[in-house]
């Protein structure tokens, strides 16, 4: 009744609405014998927005739901701790072996009692085992091994590494959102393998383990975003061409006449002279370069002879314009 009095659980509710729609970098970072559990852990686990979210942890950090206790009170109970007392202490093997051996009741008593007895003082050394345990379960390394952390990072190189990281994340993102706005059923994954290969081109087969170094990644992708002409920004522009390209063709596939009357009003009133100019001369060259069959049949002379009127109607527009 206290949280819901003191309104915890829709104030953090509203911390995890703010989070998923977060668009900028959120670094979670676990320090020195510190400690994320229960509702803590519920309210910053990375998979509220996985995108940008990233958890780190110190060696000394723990992390998970519940705490060792709490495990142990469920899957370490004292009936599965006298069962672990039974299979490894020698002590216990050997009165049970003495309890199943003897026929007489009274000594069989006595072995049952010294076997509680043994029992009883072995408890909390194997609890303290089972809480050894089930503290590996919630280690840095365990977690890093079962994705719920990125890296575990030492306290004292923490903030270089994140200044590197959040730079890297930054420069990535806005590459990532770029790629996107052009393709738009490109989701990150494949975007950021894009980047990848750009990167390994870039740099070399021998360099392609920088990769994961965020100071090379972000001092070339910060490199590469300054340059009009980096390998980055040819790349974004060819993936706009062919995107564009792929666009007019289906329009024209679709609406060949209109998709036709379009392009001309286009060059008419969309372009300068010097513009026109160009594109004139890209399609010239474009002929140049197209190979004309030696012989000709009768059927393909005269669709020769259709698209030469053709090519007489765009001139006379051209001039027109």
């Amino acid at each position: 009744m206290k949280d819901m009095y003191d309104q915890v659980v829709k104030f953090g509710a509203y911390i995890v609405d703010a989070l998923h729609e977060y668009k900028q970098p959120i670094v979670v970072y676990i320090p020195p014998f510190a400690e994320l559990r229960g509702g803590a852990w519920a309210v910053l686990d990375a998979t509220i927005n996985p995108r940008h979210m990233k958890m780190f942890a110190d060696p000394d950090g723990r992390g998970g739901v519940l705490e060792p206790e709490g495990t142990v009170e469920i899957r370490f109970r004292a009936k599965d701790l006298v069962k672990t007392m039974h299979r490894c202490d020698n002590g216990c093997k050997d009165l049970l072996k003495q309890i199943n051996e003897t026929n007489s009741a009274d000594e069989k008593k006595r072995l049952e009692r010294e076997l509680a007895d043994r029992e009883a003082s072995l408890m909390g050394m194997y609890h303290q085992v089972a809480l050894s345990f089930a503290d590996l379960h919630d280690t840095p390394q365990r977690m890093y091994e079962k994705g719920c952390i990125c890296d575990v990072v030492l306290w004292h190189k923490s903030r270089l590494y994140f200044y590197w990281h959040l730079r890297r994340a930054l420069s990535e993102n806005r590459v990532v959102d770029e790629i996107q706005a052009i393709v738009q059923n490109k989701n990150e994954l494949e975007a950021k393998s894009m980047i990848r290969r750009w990167f390994t081109e870039h740099c070399g087969q021998h360099n392609q383990h920088l990769w994961d170094d965020n100071r090379a990644v972000a001092e070339w992708l910060s490199t590469q975003l300054e340059t009009t002409s980096s390998t980055v920004i040819e790349n974004i522009r060819c993936i706009q061409r062919d995107a564009l390209s792929r666009q007019i063709q289906g329009f024209y596939n679709d609406f060949p006449s209109a998709t036709f009357d379009s392009l001309v009003q286009l060059i008419h009133s969309g372009m300068t002279g010097q513009q026109r100019t160009d594109l004139l001369a890209a399609l010239v060259a474009l002929e140049a370069q197209t190979p004309k069959s030696p012989q000709l049949t009768s059927s393909s002379a005269d669709s020769n002879e259709s698209v030469d009127n053709k090519s007489e109607e765009v001139v006379v527009k051209e001039d027109e314009i």
